[in-house]
């Protein structure tokens, strides 16, 4: 019994240890900035930095654990996905994903949940989600 279990530990380790090899996840870019909304006050865009930030602009703050697959994976996935959907850094006038931020915020599918267990700072409260909804909607234009 203690044989196998010894056996066990040791083949996640060399798995483990495989699976560092696997280039994905492992490009930690930020992308020049481009262009940003007409931020309709500082307060709206602290608000996002604190909750939008690290997956929906060229700004991502890049955590120890981004370095170790295979959390690296879906970090990686989950940021390359979030700059494709809405990307702050790189904004043009009139993008239709602007329109659907506000319900996404008030519904609490944004931030992520399990986003927000690693990042407490970026959990909002009702206050934050009304504030930030209607300073992306002032900056944004999406009414």
């Amino acid at each position: 019994m203690r044989k196998t279990l010894v056996f066990l530990i040791l083949g996640v380790v060399v798995l483990f240890g495989l699976i560092q090899l696997i280039p994905y996840g492992h490009d930690h870019s930020n992308p020049p900035i481009v262009n940003e909304p007409a931020w309709n006050n500082p307060e709206t865009r602290a608000l996002a930095v604190r909750a939008c930030f690290d997956c929906h602009s060229n700004e991502t703050t890049w955590p120890w654990y981004s370095n170790f697959a295979p959390v690296s994976w879906l970090i990686q996935r989950d940021v390359e996905q979030g700059r494709k959907r809405l990307n702050f850094s790189d904004w043009m006038a009139g993008r239709t994903a602007g329109r659907e931020i506000g319900h996404v915020i008030q519904e609490g599918e944004m931030p992520p949940v399990y986003y927000v267990l690693m990042h407490p700072d970026a959990r909002l409260t009702d206050a934050d989600k009304q504030l930030l909804v209607q300073g992306l909607q002032d900056s944004l234009g999406t009414r």
